[in-house]
């Protein structure tokens, strides 16, 4: 086949695949042609703005290091995160709805005793955040393994401090007790804008739109026979929550800080000074059988 035209082109090319060995890869490769010759068609791009277009994305791949993913973050800033994982956790209703995992997870970070403050010494509001982890059913879930991390006061994760050298801050793993519940000290996080000093920020800014994530905190809270929950708990009244620049936010996942005075009881001690009390109680779904055969194979 030959002397293709706008016409033709997309039915040669999807006809070159049919030799494909796997058929995912042949499902995966037909539907990228036929989406991004639909695209182009629709667009009609010029040759300098093609160009852009590639220039663009040998930027994006420029910006990549060790420790900054700005595929990740185009992928996050476009949607395109959210989707994934919206398909990936069609979840029964009641389960805790997930959202996107975020650049600043770290494995393995340091086991905390329940009720511990992992912010010691740093400037902020002090919070409590307690809840519980439980089954759809209502049954606990003694022993949960619970991530949890978040930014500090003035939008930033300890993995941004470099002036830190490397020691970890706001962030812990936690046990659930016999009863499911979970509790511990930090400080309230800020609003915070994702890394927009590269081409991502630049397609931000030609969009018009601002690179800000409201204030909350990350949980990953997993289980022995339930899918793994990955989520964010925001907090209400912060003013982007409806602007989320990545898309995560969900009205489910938003809880109001309760502010309390000096003197009041927490965790069975009185506390001697303000502070404010963010809770949320988690519901996880059992393993799906595509999940369980995978973990099998």
């Amino acid at each position: 086949m030959r002397n293709f035209d706008e016409h033709t082109i997309t039915a040669a090319v999807l006809e070159r695949l049919q030799g494909a060995a796997n058929p995912r890869v042949r499902q995966i490769s037909e539907a990228l042609v036929r989406h991004l010759h639909g695209f182009i068609r629709e667009i009609e791009p010029s040759f300098e703005e093609w160009r852009a277009a590639i220039e663009f994305l040998t930027e994006i791949g420029k910006k990549c290091s060790e420790t900054r993913q700005e595929f990740i973050l185009l992928s996050d800033t476009l949607g395109a995160s959210m989707l994934v994982d919206a398909i990936n956790h069609r979840l029964p209703q009641g389960a805790t709805e997930t959202t996107v995992l975020g650049p600043f997870f770290v494995e393995n970070a340091p086991d905390a005793a329940l009720g511990a403050d992992i912010s010691p010494g740093m400037a902020g509001e002090p919070l409590f955040v307690e809840g519980s982890v439980s089954a759809l059913g209502g049954a606990p879930l003694p022993g949960a393994l619970i991530d949890v991390w978040h930014s500090d006061k003035d939008g930033y994760y300890d993995v941004q401090r470099y002036e830190q050298g490397g020691a970890t801050a706001l962030r812990a793993r936690l046990r659930a007790d016999v009863a499911g519940r979970f509790w511990f000290w930090t400080i309230v996080p800020s609003f915070y804008p994702i890394p927009d000093d590269g081409p991502v920020g630049d397609m931000l800014r030609a969009q018009g739109r601002h690179p800000y994530r409201p204030a909350h905190v990350h949980f990953m809270i997993s289980a022995p026979g339930y899918e793994r929950l990955v989520t964010h708990v925001f907090i209400d009244g912060d003013k982007y929550l409806d602007s989320d620049a990545v898309f995560g936010v969900k009205d489910s996942l938003i809880r109001q800080l309760e502010r309390r005075t000096a003197g009041t009881d927490v965790d069975g001690k009185v506390v001697d000074h303000d502070y404010a009390v963010l809770r949320y109680d988690f519901i996880l779904s059992p393993i799906s059988r595509r999940e369980r055969e995978a973990r099998l194979s």
